[in-house]
């Protein structure tokens, strides 16, 4: 039986891609992390480390098994959370995943408001893209994630559970005000990956291909371009709400937005403290 003391070793030398950066993660001696490895390897019959010059690195079994440790190792982490939560929301952690936008406009208000009414709860929060705070919830390193989509986005992986938000209308952003159709052959601004699909699908139904100049997935820097005269784009509401540059008009596009959700992964019931901030990311978001 593998043991998890060992998975986490592996599963840090993977991330850090070094035996000296995992011991000092793990607060371990580099001898220790060397002795794990090769016990590891006697408990597998499988190499899974070779030397690379001064250092080593992994080997196919060995990025193979470390991928696997993550996800055993982010779901032992879960579970003692979701114990500890059991126990009752004097205690415990949850740990959140978010967008951007969604970070700088209703999350704070959540995250506050589950701070009042359970102040023993420990509540973390990682600003990631929907696609990585996925992973990161898939593999049990966070509990909830706010994500975003719109309608050919591709569906979420299996497992993953969606809790609808809001309805996020998407915004036309320029210097004055215009229609979609008059911005035809003036500089775009793209997004994020999603954010990108999306303007090309909204712009197709316009009859028309965005020139895209620039791209940024930060609001901010989005705003500030067009600010600047140098361009125009698409930007959802949240992202308003979060921030909004001077000079710049906001049109409201009819029939465009993005979806958002809290998503948490397995089978139902979710664990208290992820329920308690479900509830409170509902309560913003409303």
């Amino acid at each position: 039986m593998l043991d998890l003391t060992r998975l986490r070793v592996i599963d840090a030398v993977a991330r850090h891609g070094s035996v000296t950066a995992a011991a000092r993660e793990l607060h371990y001696s580099q001898p220790s992390v060397t002795h794990h490895l090769a016990r590891l390897e006697a408990e597998t019959g499988a190499q899974l480390v070779q030397r690379a010059g001064r250092g080593i690195r992994l080997t196919a079994a060995g990025l193979l098994l470390a991928e696997r440790a993550a996800e055993i190792v982010g779901r032992v982490d879960a579970a003692d959370a979701e114990l500890a939560a059991h126990v009752g929301l004097r205690a415990g952690r949850v740990r959140l995943a978010g967008f951007s936008s969604a970070v700088g406009s209703l999350v704070p208000r959540a995250i506050a408001a589950l701070r009042a009414s359970h102040p023993g709860l420990q509540v973390t929060l990682t600003d990631a893209h929907p696609p990585e705070a996925l992973e990161l919830l898939r593999a049990g390193q966070v509990d909830v994630a706010v994500i975003f989509r719109y309608d050919e986005t591709e569906p979420e992986p299996s497992g993953v559970r969606l809790h609808h938000l809001l309805d996020d209308p998407l915004y036309l952003l320029s210097l004055r005000r215009r229609s979609l159709d008059s911005l035809r052959d003036e500089t775009w601004i793209a997004g994020c990956d999603r954010c990108r699909e999306h303007l090309l699908a909204v712009c197709a139904q316009a009859g028309f291909t965005p020139r895209i100049g620039y791209t940024s997935d930060d609001m901010v820097v989005l705003q500030a371009l067009v600010a600047a005269g140098l361009g125009v784009t698409t930007i959802p509401g949240l992202a308003l709400r979060a921030h909004r540059a001077d000079g710049v008009v906001a049109t409201k596009l009819a029939g465009a937005q993005r979806r958002i959700f809290a998503a948490t992964y397995g089978s139902p019931p979710d664990p208290p403290a992820s329920a308690a901030l479900i509830g409170a990311l509902t309560d913003a978001a409303s």
